[in-house]
């Protein structure tokens, strides 16, 4: 038996190597690779990185502008309105209990600009309906128009 065993195993390799033969004889036409430095790949890495960019920038630039602080408030200390002035600088009214200070904020420097009492600049109650209508009322009357 064994002489049969290495007789199948040796007709079995030669099987698998003659098909490997065969299979690397054949001739195929090489096709030549994708450009990785290709124009259209190199705009469209450009373009994705000056996407990233902007959007990087416009997000910042909004934080900055639209002065986006998170309200912290507690049962003694509460900032009611916040400004920035400069590059740096801001001014911030803080209510304590029934006074409000209006505070200059600079890095490293906080500085008491006024006191105020808390009712005295209260928001006056215009609902924005009544505003437009006395918006209204006003554009009518600069053009010559009344109201019937």
């Amino acid at each position: 038996m064994p002489k049969q065993f290495s007789a199948f195993l040796s007709f079995i390799s030669l099987f698998i190597v003659s098909t490997r033969v065969f299979a690397e004889t054949a001739q195929k036409t090489p096709i030549a690779p994708e450009s990785i430095i290709g124009a259209d790949s190199m705009t469209k890495m450009i373009t994705g990185l000056l996407l990233v960019l902007v959007v990087i920038l416009v997000s910042t630039w909004a934080l900055k502008r639209f002065s986006i602080i998170p309200a912290i408030s507690s049962s003694y200390l509460k900032i009611v309105a916040a400004t920035g002035v400069g590059q740096r600088e801001r001014v911030i009214i803080v209510e304590i209990g029934e006074t409000w200070l209006v505070l200059g904020v600079a890095p490293g420097q906080v500085t008491k600009l006024h006191t105020l009492e808390k009712t005295s600049l209260e928001p006056e109650n215009k609902t924005p309906k009544r505003a437009a209508s006395e918006f209204s009322d006003a554009l009518d009357s600069s053009i010559g128009k009344s109201k019937n």
